[in-house]
Formats: structure tokens, C-alpha cells, sequence
């Protein structure tokens, strides 16, 4: 920087220091007012706006190399500086190149110093001048050689650009009116300026404007009056539509906010008049009347009374905005909507029940007949109570659906909910009101949905329920479910007795293993076992097919299944004991000539008939996903066919085994089998090795053989006893080297002395082997009464042996003339050998 005495810059060790306080740097000494400007500065760039002429502005410098700058210039007698706006907003000013700044800025002189407890300084500048770079000086700080710019004079100016002087006076008159804000900025360049100089006021004017950095430093730059004015007036037009738009927004939304509050006001007010001419009560009253109207033409129990109109009372004493009020509010809500005292009328006809129900549902006789049987001992004693059906099948045999019979038979009210991954008991007996968001359990919401007390509530999945450290849900149905513990049921939130005695309830599960006894005890349980071909065929004639047609628009004339196909279906893509997949089947080609219908619409042709064969459906739904269960034409050696139930209903499995030369006699079994599958597979060896001579007289035991029994569809987990004299056939099979007897199958378990004990799902286990086409079956004789319970239909084509032992399974899978011919066969390599 230039001094004023010899025009260069003053060594640091002859800086002056900032003042410790507060101090006007022209009320000192050693400052000139009006002091010659310098032909050189130092620049101090600016980064958010340009400043204009005529203005005074603060300016923050922090300690670093800025502040040193400013110790430099604060000793001066000059104290000016160079601003030049940044190119880039935003840009770091301690890191700039001279490239980085514009050529157009400002002097600014020092008013005063305002040091800072943190360091640096408020600095008051009044910005002066016009300046341009001349030349960039090379230094420890950033400084130029500039040239000073003014105004031409007054009486050199034209006449014209008074008028342009007035129309930017008007201007801002206009922006006076909208933004009250430029008052105080107007009084201020009043007291150092004068409104008839041109510059000076489109200088201002632009000042006053929210216009962008790079609009304001246009105008900065524009050293022709003219051109500035011009800049000056387009800026000033922007910012006056701008402020008409801010100020109309600003309208709009007071307009609102006015009428709203209007509105809240004079509804008080009616509020308040209707209060005193009795026409409207508050919101209090309202609720306690709308409570007192709930219990009045109920039988409230005595109890329940009590607690109700203490509560009453606690809520009449509460203030409206208490947080108090609303846990005692929705108490007494929940405890007034309980049907208390309230029966639906039971229908006790057995002529309308078994109508309904043959109506609902095909096949089924036997839980039909429990099912009236439940009906009729209702109408003995005088209504249906204390009992929990438990219904017991794999998906999609009806279940549901009979449960919903059940209910329209006995014309009560259906709820269900389903507690499969049910983890916290508080689902069945409600949560504590001490919690945020509590409510009732699933029992009283029930009561509330159905609104009486003896609605019929059926309960799914409660073999899948889980437990966790939120509780045990199985355990909490234990007080729901048991007649003797449910006439004082006690829900957590109500915490009132309940009774629940005159619910009829029903209960789903697909297996009964994984349900807790305590809980299996509680429940008369009826099996639904599942559907052989021909019960699917009719089922899907007089439901599925009739159901779907409707609900996807086609008629009786778009579409027939013959029962060929519907056989086809049954048998090679819906091979499950419901009818859950034939029906998702069914849907499929129904979509398809569905999607034909349509086309044919929009071409407004003739819509032909579609027939489904037994030999097209494979063009609706792709090649088959089942074959024949069978998949051996001719049994091998050691391989015997048994029978076995899963949750999904019977099926067909087949136990494989084969030996292969080791150094010591050994048994391996692979096939995912369970524990119980286990000792079953132990107990089949041992019998085998103890009864050699007695089955295979003069056959070594697998002597130094490693016998490997598989049974095959490894990735499906297996498990139970009854596949005991499958895997003893499977093995004196392999023993003999004697196939079993084709079109065989088994299923039993077995003891070590030799005894066929019995076993369970005998229906889906002979269903599994009708659908894979076997016709002689071997069952434990203890199973005779199921099989006679069994529809006639079931058994037709099929030869049952019921054996007490396994030398009764041996002498029919192995018949006389193969052990005869294996004699022969042996005699002559005996002979031979002596």
C-alpha cells in the first residue's frame, strides 16, 4: 500500500496495533479526513455482494492474514482499502489468485475498529469510490494498482436522465408500500446523499434489492450513467413484481388463517349458547351419556356395574385435557361395548343343519354326523355350550370353511383370528391399562365384533403358536378353553370376571404333535383327513368351477371341464389332500380363456366354447409336476414300498436297500430319518439277525456287508414308527436276493419279538396309495375298526391283509413259489459245493 508521505509500504516493524477497544478512527489524531486516495491498495475480496458507493457497511475479519492487512492499512493516514467481489461464491478468500476476483470493486475507508474477545475485528468501512485494476502487485498480501472512477458532474449530465432518476424514485415507492423494510435503509442514504444525483440513487436503489451477486456487481461495473440506470431500473421492476408476488402469498395465506380463526371463534361462541339454553352438552357429558345409553337395556352383571360407575364417577371429576381422562375414557369405552347380557337366538334344527352343511360341503360324512350329533345334545340341553371343537387336517380341506357351517347351523355370530407365530399371551389376554396404546384381548374383541356373548369363535393355526420371553400364548388359551376356568374369565385390560361359557369355540391345527397336552385334552377332536380323486372331481364340479366362473366374468357357455381333465389335474398338478392347488389350477386356465374372451370381444367375433380335455389341459398349465407315485415298472431286490402321513396328508415312500463288501457287518441309514425313524431302523436289523434261520434257513447274516438303507426324497425331513416292516421286508429282500412282490404296500411298526403294532392316518395312508395305484396294502390288525369306518367308495378295488405278526407280512410279500424256487436255487450250489 501507498503511503501518503512517500508512497510505499511501511516496514512491520512500524505497524500500528488495533485498538484494545471501541475506537472511531477518525477521531484521531493521526488520521486526515479526506485524505488523498493511493495509487496502490490492498484488496480484501468479498464473497456474498458487491458494496455501492455511498454506503457504510461491518465487515468481520478474522485473524490471519486479512487481520495483518488491516494492522497495516489502521496506520495509515488514508486508511483505505480495495473490495472486489469473489468470481465464485463461496470461494476460499486465503487460497484466491488475482484471476479469481472482478476487475470492478470499491474503496472503502475505515470509520472504526470494533476488536473481538475470540480475535480479529468488526471493522465500519464507507465505501468511497469506483475503482478498476490497473496492475496486480506482486507481495506477501494481495494488492493492485488501481484507477479511480467518478460520476461526471451535474451540469454536465443530460436532461433525460432526470427522468429516469423520477421513474427509479417511483419505483421504490411503490416498494416502500409492499416491504416496510427499506424505510430505515431510505432514511440512512437520505442523511449522506442526495436524490438528484443520478448515480448515487441507482446506486442505492440497487443496494435495497434481493438481486443475485453477479446482477449487482453489472451494475457496479457499469461506469456509463446511463447504461447503470438502465441495469438499475430492470433490476428494481424484478424486485417489485417479486415483492407483489411475496406480498399476495402473504395475503392469501392471512385470508386463511383469519377465516379459520373466525371460524374457531364463533363455533366457541355457538358452543357457549347452545351450553346455555341446554341444546348441547360438552364433550364430558356427552360421553358419560353416551356410556349410560350403552348399559341401559343391557344385563350388566353386578359386578361389572360397580366398576363401572366408579369409573363413571372418576371421569366426571377429570378435566377434559387431563391425560388422565383419556385411559379412563377409553376404559369405560371398552367396558360399556361388551355385549353383556346379550344371546343371539340358537337355531337347534338338525333338518336346516345338515342342509346347510351338505350344501357347504362334499364328502365329509363323518365329521358331519359329529358335527348334528354336537347340534342335537344342544337341543337336548338346552343350548350348545362347554365344548371346544378341535378340527385336525392338512391345508385346504375345509377347515375354515366348516367352521363358518357350524356357526350358520346354530345361527350364531362367526369371529375368527388366527394364532400361528403368536408369541406374547398379551394377544389372548389383553395388556395392563399402565400401557401406552393398551387394549383388550383378542376374547373381548371378539364379543365386541360379534356383540354377543355366545358367538362362535374359531381359532387357527394353534398348533404353530411359539413362545418367547413375552409369554407363553398356549398357556393363556388353557383359562380361555377350559368350561370349568372361562365363567370368570379375566381379560388384563378389563380386569373384570367374563363369561365366556356360551362361546362355542373352534379350534384349527394340521398336526396335533406340537400342541401342548394340558391344551389337547380341552378339545374334542375331529379329523379331516382329505379327499380322494373322485371327492376332488365333484368338489370342483359343484364349487370351485361355479365360484371361479362367476368371479372372473365368464359364463356356462365359455368354458367346460370334463371330468377326465378335471381328473388329470387332480392326479398330475394337484396331488395334495386338499383342494387349496386344484382350485389355484382351475384359476389358471379360467384366467386364460378369460384373456381369449376379451380379445374376441374387442374384435366383436363370435366367442367359441372352450372344452378341457383330459388330452389339452397340459396347454393351459404345462407338463405335469406329478407322475405316478411308482416309478419302479418291475420292484428291484431290496426295495419295498410303505405308507406314511404327514401334515400335508398320506403319501407313498419307499425304502431302499443295498450291501457292499467291508471288513465287519455294519448298517448305515441315510434319508433325513428322525429319532423315532431311528430305532424303528434298529429294531428292523435286530429282528432280521435274530430271524435268519426262521425266513432265510442256510443264508448268512450279511456276513462282513455294509448294508445301507436309504429312503429316497432325502432333502424332506421323516420321522414315526410305522415304516417297521417296510424296512424288515426291504432287507430280507436284499437277504433272499428275492424281489417283493409287485404293487405292494405296507405300513406298521414292529417289535423285536416280531409283533405289527398299529398305527395312525390309515385314510390318508390308504388315499396316498389308491392315488399312486397300488391295490394291495398290509395293515396292522388292530386298524380294522378304522378301515370299517371308512366310506365304501374309499376301499372299492382295493385287497387289505391285516396282519398280527410279521411272518403273516413275510409269507405275503414273499410268496411260496419264489422261497421254493430260492431252495432250489440254493440246494444245487450246496451240492455242488460237496
Amino acid at each position: 500500500m501507498i503511503d501518503d508521505n512517500n508512497n510505499q509500504n511501511p516496514p512491520e516493524e512500524e505497524y500500528i496495533s488495533i485498538p484494545s477497544k471501541e475506537e472511531t478512527i477518525t477521531d484521531r489524531k493521526d488520521v486526515t479526513i479526506g485524505a488523498p486516495y493511493p495509487e496502490q491498495l490492498f484488496i480484501l475480496p468479498l464473497n456474498k455482494r458487491p458494496f455501492f458507493p455511498g454506503m457504510a457497511a461491518p465487515i468481520l475479519i478474522e485473524p490471519g492474514s486479512f487481520y495483518e492487512v488491516l494492522k497495516i492499512v489502521a496506520k495509515t493516514t488514508h486508511k483505505c482499502l480495495a473490495l472486489f467481489l469473489t468470481k465464485k461464491e463461496n470461494a476460499n478468500i486465503y487460497k484466491l489468485n488475482p484471476e479469481d476476483i472482478h476487475d470492478v470493486g470499491i474503496v472503502a475507508r475505515i470509520l472504526r475498529i470494533i476488536p473481538l474477545e475470540q480475535g480479529g475485528a468488526q471493522v465500519v468501512f464507507n465505501m468511497e469510490k469506483r475503482i478498476s485494476i490497473k496492475e496486480i502487485v506482486k507481495g506477501k498480501y494481495l494488492s493492485a494498482k488501481v484507477e479511480y472512477h467518478d460520476d461526471p458532474p451535474l451540469s454536465q449530465l443530460p436532461r433525460e436522465l432526470k427522468a429516469y432518476s423520477i421513474s427509479i424514485i417511483t419505483t421504490i415507492k411503490e416498494l416502500l408500500k409492499l416491504n416496510p423494510l427499506f424505510k430505515e435503509e431510505l432514511q440512512i442514504f437520505l442523511s449522506h446523499s442526495d436524490f438528484t444525483e443520478p448515480g448515487r440513487l441507482a446506486d442505492f436503489a440497487v443496494a435495497l434489492t434481493t438481486a443475485t451477486r453477479e446482477e449487482l456487481q453489472e451494475v457496479l461495473a457499469a461506469f456509463d450513467l446511463q447504461k447503470r440506470i438502465d441495469k438499475a431500473l430492470l433490476i428494481l421492476k424484478k424486485e417489485l413484481d417479486l415483492s407483489k408476488l411475496q406480498t399476495s402469498i402473504n395475503q392469501r395465506i392471512e385470508a386463511t388463517i383469519s377465516k379459520a380463526q373466525r371460524e374457531f371463534f364463533l363455533r366457541e361462541q355457538l358452543k357457549a349458547i347452545k351450553k346455555e339454553l341446554g341444546v348441547e352438552k360438552d364433550d364430558k357429558t356427552s360421553d358419560l351419556e353416551k356410556f349410560a345409553a350403552r348399559i341401559k337395556d343391557k344385563k350388566v352383571p353386578e359386578h361389572v356395574l360397580k366398576v363401572i360407575k366408579e369409573e363413571t364417577d372418576k371421569l366426571s371429576a377429570l378435566e377434559l385435557h387431563s391425560p388422565e381422562y383419556a385411559v379412563c375414557r377409553n376404559y369405560l369405552d371398552w367396558l360399556t361395548v361388551v355385549p353383556w347380557g346379550t344371546f343371539s337366538k340358537e337355531s337347534h334344527d338338525l333338518t336346516k343343519a345338515e342342509k346347510i352343511l351338505e350344501k357347504d360341503h362334499y364328502g365329509l360324512k363323518d365329521i358331519k354326523e359329529r358335527i348334528l350329533e354336537f347340534i342335537g345334545v344342544g337341543k337336548l340341553s338346552g343350548g350348545v355350550k362347554g365344548s371346544i371343537i378341535c378340527l385336525v387336517g392338512p391345508p385346504g380341506v375345509g377347515k375354515t370353511s366348516v367352521g363358518k357351517s357350524i356357526a350358520r347351523a346354530l345361527n350364531r355370530n362367526f369371529y375368527r383370528f388366527s394364532v400361528g407365530g403368536m408369541r406374547d399371551e398379551a394377544e389372548i389376554k389383553g395388556h395392563r391399562r399402565t400401557y401406552i396404546g393398551a387394549m383388550p384381548g383378542k376374547m373381548i374383541q371378539a364379543l365386541k365384533n360379534t356383540q354377543t356373548m355366545n358367538p362362535v369363535i374359531m381359532i387357527d393355526e394353534v398348533d404353530k403358536m411359539g413362545i418367547s420371553y413375552q409369554g407363553d400364548p398356549a398357556s393363556a388359551l388353557l383359562e380361555v378353553l377350559d368350561p370349568e376356568q372361562n365363567k370368570e374369565f379375566s381379560d388384563h385390560y378389563l380386569d373384570v370376571a367374563t363369561d365366556l361359557s356360551n362361546v362355542l369355540f373352534i379350534v384349527t391345527a394340521n398336526v396335533l404333535d406340537t400342541i401342548p397336552e394340558p391344551l389337547k385334552d380341552r378339545m374334542e377332536i375331529m379329523r379331516l383327513s382329505g379327499y380322494i380323486q373322485a371327492e376332488k372331481i365333484e368338489i370342483a364340479k359343484k364349487y370351485l368351477i361355479p365360484r371361479n366362473r362367476d368371479n372372473m366374468g365368464l359364463k356356462v357357455t365359455n368354458v367346460i371341464f370334463t371330468n377326465g381333465s378335471l381328473a388329470k389335474i387332480a392326479d398330475a398338478y394337484a396331488r395334495e389332500a386338499g383342494v387349496r392347488s386344484l382350485e389355484n389350477n382351475i384359476k389358471k386356465i379360467m384366467r386364460k380363456i378369460a384373456l381369449k374372451v376379451a380379445k374376441e370381444k374387442e374384435k366383436k367375433k363370435t366367442i367359441p366354447q372352450v372344452v378341457i380335455t383330459e388330452n389339452n389341459v397340459k396347454d393351459y398349465l404345462g407338463k405335469p409336476i406329478f407322475t405316478s407315485d411308482i416309478y419302479y415298472e418291475k420292484t428291484p431286490i431290496g426295495v419295498c414300498t410303505g405308507m406314511a402321513w404327514t401334515a400335508l396328508g398320506g403319501t407313498t415312500i419307499y425304502v431302499e436297500a443295498i450291501k457292499a463288501q467291508a471288513e465287519k457287518t455294519e448298517m448305515k441309514l441315510t434319508g433325513q430319518a428322525g429319532d423315532v425313524m431311528k430305532e424303528s431302523c434298529q429294531i428292523a436289523w435286530s429282528f432280521v439277525n435274530s430271524n435268519v434261520e426262521k425266513f432265510a434257513k442256510g443264508i448268512p447274516f450279511f456276513e462282513k456287508s455294509l448294508v445301507h438303507i436309504h429312503i429316497p426324497e432325502g432333502a424332506t425331513p421323516k420321522d414315526g414308527p410305522s415304516a417297521g416292516i417296510t424296512m424288515v421286508t426291504a432287507l430280507f429282500s436284499l437277504l433272499l436276493d428275492v424281489p417283493v412282490t409287485n404293487s405292494l404296500a405296507m405300513t406298521g411298526e414292529i417289535t423285536l419279538t416280531g409283533r405289527v403294532l398299529p398305527i395312525g392316518g390309515l385314510k390318508e395312508k390308504l388315499i396316498a396309495a389308491k392315488r399312486a395305484n397300488i391295490k394291495n396294502l398290509i395293515f396292522p390288525k388292530e386298524n380294522v375298526r378304522d378301515y370299517d369306518e371308512l366310506d365304501a367308495y374309499i376301499k372299492k378295488g382295493l385287497t387289505i391283509h391285516f396282519v398280527e405278526n410279521y411272518d403273516e407280512v413275510f409269507k405275503i410279500a414273499f410268496p411260496k413259489e419264489k422261497i421254493h424256487e430260492l431252495r432250489k436255487v440254493l440246494s444245487k450250489k450246496d451240492h455242488k459245493s460237496k
